[in-house]
C-alpha cells in the first residue's frame, strides 16, 4: 500500500540517480542514490513537506552549518537543495543498521556496553553544541550502527526543523496544532505565541514540548531518554495518542524504571535520572559534563599499590580518562582512535573465523591495506614469504593474528595522529615506540611470544604517545622538567623524575592515562599490567611468572630505545652495555645478546620507517633512533590502490591503463602458488584468490558459493565489497531442476560449467532466467559468473557484480588470469578431499 505523503520522483533528483528505497518516516522518504560527479553512493533524504520559498535561504543556510560538522560520530550532510520545489539532503551512506533496529533485536543492551556506544553521540553532540547546531530530535532511528560497530547521529538540526516527527494538521505559523477533540488542545494556545513544537513525541524535552525555542539541553534530555531505553529494555514516554506523550512530558516528571538491569548501580540510576530532570537547570551543563559522569562510572576509582614516591597513592583512573575527554573532545578524533583500537583488538582476538572478517575490514580501508601490505613486504618477512605478498588474506596467513594485529595497530596510532605543529616530537616518540618494540621482539624471540612482545613494549609508554599529540604544551613542560634521559630512565642530575613530572603537570601520571585507556580500549589484562612501570630494581634472576616477564621485558627495550634517543653516540656503547648488564639476569638473555638485538632492531625500525613513510630531518635525535639497512624498493608501487581528494572527500583512484590488472592478478596467483606450496588452508587460498580479483578489476562486490552435499545445491559461504553480508546469505543455486521448472541462469551455467558475463542483466532473455530473489538482493546491472567443477561435477561458484549495465571489461589476458586463480582454488580443494 503506497502512503499518501510518498512523492512521485522520477528516477532523478538534481544529478543524482535514485536507485531504490532505504527506508521512510513520518517527515521523509531515504534512497540509495549515485552520485555521477563523485561516483559514489549516497543516501539522499527527500523531504515530504515543501519549503516555503520565502524560507529556503534560511533553510540551505541551516544545512551549511550542519554540513560543516566534521566529526567520526556524526553523519555529514554532502548537499543540500531544492529540485522542482521538493527539498532535499544528501547524506554518506553508511552501511548498517539504525539503533532502532538493533533495541528491536535485542530487547536491552547491557548497561556497560550502551554506555560506551553512546559516549561517542555525546561526542557528536559536544561539537554540534559547540557550532551553536542543537539536534532538536534524537531518537534510536536517528543514529546509525555502521560496519564497524559505530554509533553514528544524523539529521542534525535540519530535518527535523520543518515539521513535528509525526503527522497532524500544519498550523498557519508553520507548526502543528493538536487534533480538534484531542484532549491536550490547550497545547495549542501555548505553542502559537512561542515556536513550533519540533522532534518526535517520545522523545520531546519538556521545554521542546512547551514549544521553547532550542538549546542543548533539549538534545542531553532526548540523549538519557535514549540511553535509558537501550539499558531498560523498554519506552518511557509512548502513547498510541501522540498528543497524549507531548502533554506527558510537559507537566509530569519521566523516571527511570525502578526495575533495571542488575548491572545498573545506584550512581548510573542516579546519572540517568539526572539527564530526566523537568528543569533543564538540573541537568547536566553540557555534553562535556554529562560525558565525564559516564566515563567515572565506566571506570571506578582504583587504587594503586606500588605508587612509591613517583605516584600518589591513591590515583583515580577514571580521573586520567575524563581529563583526557575534556581536553580533545573539541580538538581531536580521540573517540574515532578508540573505535580504531577497539575494532582491531577485537578483530583479532581468534585465530578461527576472526581471521576473514579481519582481511574483510582491512580492505575497507585503503590506506590501512597499503600500509600494511608494505609493513609485510619489509625484508623480515619476504624472506619468509617466498616472494612479495600482495594480498592482506594471504598477509595474515603468513603473519598470523598477532602479528596483523600490531602492525595494524601501529598504522592506527599513526594514522590518528597527523598535528602538523608538533609533526616532529610526535614522530619521534612514535618511532621511539616502534623500535622499543621491535626490541622486545628481537630479544623475546619470534618464537615464543615475540609478536606479544612488541606489543606491550609499544604501548608501555602510551601516555607519553598521547600526551605527545593530545596534550603537546603539557608534553614540552614535562620534557622540560626532566631533561635528557640517561641509563634508561634515571634522570640528569636536578632533574625531575617523569612519572613525578608528569603528575605535578597533568594531576595524573603518564602510567596512569595510559592504564586508563588501555583499559576503555579493551586490550588484555596482561598488556595492562605491563603499562605500570615497577617501582624496584629488576631482580637478579629470571621472573617466574609470565606477565611479570613481559612485563621486565617492556621495561628494558624502552629503557634501552630512551637511551638510543637521548644519548651522544659516543655514550650511546656505555649507556646500553650498563643496561643490559641490569637487565640480563631478569630476562634470561647474555648482555651481547642484547645489543646484538638492539643493532638488528634498529635495522629493522629503518625499514619499518620507510613503509610507514616517515621521514625524520637529518641530524635530529630521531635519527638516531634509524640503523643502517639498504635503501627499500617499494614491491607495491606498480599495482597499489591511491588515495585522492575530491571536494574534500577521499575517493578511490585505481592507476590508469590496464597494467595495474594484469599486474594483481599475477601478483595474486604468485601469493596463491607459494600458499598451495606450504599446505595452506583451502579457506585462506580461496580468501587470497576473491581478494586479487576484488582489488584488480574494483569489482562492487565478489561472493564465493559452495556445493551442499544435502540440498544439492551451490550456498553462499563468503564474499568481499559493499553489503555483502547481506548478499551472501541470498545465494541458492539449485543444480537440479525437473522440466517442467522456469530455467535458472546460474542453475544452467555451473551444471554446464561455461563462465559466463553478463553484461546487461535488464534484458528480456536475461531478466526470464534470472531467481526470483536476485534481482531485489544484488541490485547490479553486469555480473561475472566463474565455476568450479571437481570431477567433473558442480563444485562452487565465484560471483562478481558492477552496480552498471557494461562496466565490467575483460580482456583475455584478464579472462586467461582469472581462470587461472579460479582453477588453484579448485587444486586447493583437490589437495583437501580424500584421494586428492
Amino acid at each position: 500500500m503506497t502512503d499518501s505523503r510518498t512523492p512521485v520522483v522520477s528516477r532523478h533528483i538534481g544529478r543524482f540517480e535514485l536507485l531504490r528505497p532505504l527506508g521512510e518516516g513520518a517527515q521523509a522518504a531515504v534512497w540509495l542514490a549515485n552520485d555521477p560527479r563523485l561516483q559514489r553512493e549516497v543516501a539522499l533524504k527527500l523531504l515530504h513537506d515543501p519549503v516555503r520559498p520565502d524560507k529556503i535561504d534560511t533553510w540551505l543556510h541551516e544545512a551549511r552549518a550542519v554540513s560543516r560538522l566534521t566529526h567520526p560520530n556524526i553523519v555529514p550532510v554532502f548537499e543540500a537543495d531544492v529540485h522542482d520545489g521538493q527539498p532535499y539532503l544528501v547524506f554518506e551512506y553508511v552501511v548498517g543498521e539504525t539503533l532502532l533496529a538493533r533495541m528491536k533485536r535485542q530487547r536491552n543492551v547491557p548497561a556497560r556496553e550502551a554506555v560506551e556506544l553512546m559516549l561517542g553521540v555525546l561526542g557528536a553532540l559536544a561539537l554540534a553544541h559547540d557550532a551553536a547546531v542543537v539536534h532538536r530530535d534524537l531518537k534510536p532511528s536517528n543514529i546509525l550502527l555502521d560496519a564497524f560497530g559505530r554509533a553514528r547521529v544524523m539529521d542534525f538540526g535540519i530535518a527535523a526543523r520543518t515539521s513535528l516527527g509525526f503527522a497532524g494538521p500544519v498550523a498557519p505559523h508553520g507548526g502543528l496544532t493538536a487534533p480538534r477533540h484531542s484532549p491536550v488542545s490547550d497545547l495549542t494556545d501555548e505553542v502559537r505565541t512561542r515556536h513550533a513544537v519540533v522532534g518526535t513525541p517520545g522523545y520531546l524535552s519538556p521545554e521542546a514540548a512547551r514549544g521553547m525555542s532550542p538549546t542543548p539541553q533539549m538534545d542531553l534530555f532526548s540523549f538519557g531518554l535514549v540511553l535509558t531505553e537501550m539499558i531498560a529494555g523498554e519506552r518511557l514516554n509512548f502513547d498510541a495518542d501522540p498528543w497524549r506523550a507531548v502533554q506527558r512530558v510537559r507537566d509530569s516528571q519521566l523516571l527511570v524504571p525502578e526495575q533495571m538491569p542488575a548491572d545498573v548501580d545506584d550512581q548510573l540510576r542516579s546519572i540517568l535520572q539526572r539527564c530526566l530532570a523537568r528543569d533543564e537547570a538540573q541537568r547536566y551543563p553540557d555534553a562535556g559534563a554529562l560525558s565525564q559522569a559516564l566515563a567515572h562510572w565506566l571506570l571506578p576509582p582504583q587504587i594503586d599499590a606500588a605508587a612509591g614516591d613517583a605516584r600518589q597513592s591513591h590515583v583515580h583512573a577514571s580521573g586520567t580518562l575524563e581529563f583526557l575527554l575534556r581536553r580533545m573532545r573539541h580538538r581531536t578524533d580521540f573517540p574515532a582512535l578508540s573505535a580504531a583500537v577497539t575494532r582491531v583488538q577485537r578483530m583479532t582476538q581468534s585465530e578461527g573465523e576472526s581471521l576473514g572478517s579481519l582481511s574483510a575490514e582491512i580492505l575497507k580501508d585503503v590506506a590501512l591495506t597499503n600500509k600494511l601490505l608494505r609493513l609485510v613486504n619489509t625484508v623480515q618477512f619476504v624472506a619468509s614469504g617466498g616472494g612479495t605478498i600482495s594480498t592482506v588474506s594471504r598477509a595474515v596467513a603468513l603473519v598470523g593474528m598477532a602479528g596483523v594485529r600490531n602492525m595494524a595497530m601501529s598504522v592506527v596510532l599513526l594514522e590518528h595522529m597527523q598535528n602538523k605543529a608538533h609533526a616532529q616530537a610526535l614522530r619521534q616518540e612514535f618511532l621511539r615506540s616502534l623500535l622499543a618494540g621491535g626490541l622486545a621482539s628481537e630479544i623475546s624471540g619470534a618464537v615464543h611470544g615475540g609478536e606479544e612482545s612488541f606489543i606491550a613494549a609499544m604501548l608501555q609508554n602510551l601516555g607519553r604517545l598521547l600526551c605527545e599529540f593530545y596534550l603537546p604544551d603539557e608534553a614540552q613542560q614535562i620534557h622540560h622538567l626532566v631533561g635528557p634521559l640517561h641509563l634508561g630512565g634515571a634522570s640528569q642530575r636536578g632533574a625531575m623524575n617523569e612519572a613525578v613530572a608528569s603528575l605535578q603537570v597533568l594531576g595524573v601520571s603518564y602510567d596512569d592515562i595510559g592504564c586508563a585507556v588501555a583499559k576503555a580500549w579493551g586490550l588484555p589484562g596482561n598488556l595492562q599490567k605491563c603499562m605500570q612501570k615497577p617501582t624496584h630494581e629488576p631482580p637478579r634472576s629470571a621472573a617466574q611468572k609470565p606477565d611479570e616477564q613481559l612485563r621486565w621485558l617492556a621495561c628494558a627495550a624502552n629503557s634501552l630505545a630512551d637511551a638510543v634517543l637521548y644519548s651522544t653516540p659516543t655514550d650511546l656503547a656505555v649507556q646500553v652495555h650498563a643496561i643490559a648488564i641490569r637487565y640480563a639476569g631478569v630476562l634470561g638473555v647474555g648482555v651481547d645478546d642484547i645489543a646484538e638485538a638492539l643493532q638488528r632492531a634498529r635495522v629493522r625500525l629503518t625499514e619499518l620507517s620507510t613503509a610507514m613513510d616517515l621521514q625524520v630531518s637529518p641530524g635530529s635525535p630521531a635519527q638516531r633512533l634509524l640503523g643502517q639497512a639498504q635503501a627499500l624498493q617499494d614491491p607495491l608501487s606498480a599495482h597499489h590502490l591511491q588515495a585522492t581528494t575530491l571536494d574534500d572527500e577521499q575517493t578511490i583512484k585505481l592507476p590508469a591503463g590496464r597494467k595495474h590488472v594484469t599486474e594483481m592478478l599475477s601478483a595474486g596467483i604468485s601469493d596463491i602458488s607459494h600458499a598451495l606450496v606450504e599446505n595452506c588452508r583451502v579457506n585462506e587460498v580461496l580468501r587470497m584468490a576473491l581478494e586479487a580479483m576484488y582489488r584488480a578489476l574494483g569489482f562492487r562486490r565478489i561472493v564465493f558459493c559452495l556445493r551442499d552435499a544435502k540440498t544439492e545445491s551451490l550456498q553462499g559461504r563468503l564474499g568481499l565489497g559493499e553489503g555483502v553480508d547481506a548478499l551472501v546469505p541470498q545465494f541458492k543455486v539449485p543444480l537440479r531442476q525437473s522440466p517442467n521448472q522456469q530455467a535458472n541462469l546460474f542453475t544452467v551455467i555451473c551444471t554446464k560449467n561455461m563462465d559466463t558475463l553478463i553484461a546487461d542483466d535488464r534484458l528480456p532473455s536475461i531478466q526470464a532466467k534470472l531467481p526470483a530473489w536476485f534481482a531485489a538482493a544484488s541490485g547490479a546491472q553486469t555480473f561475472l559468473l566463474l565455476p568450479l567443477a571437481l570431477k567433473a561435477a558442480p563444485l562452487g561458484l565465484i560471483y562478481a557484480d558492477m552496480l552498471e549495465a557494461n562496466h565490467i571489461q575483460l580482456t583475455e589476458q584478464d579472462l586467461a588470469q582469472l581462470r587461472t586463480l579460479r582453477n588453484l582454488v579448485v587444486m586447493a580443494f583437490k589437495q583437501t578431499s580424500p584421494g586428492g
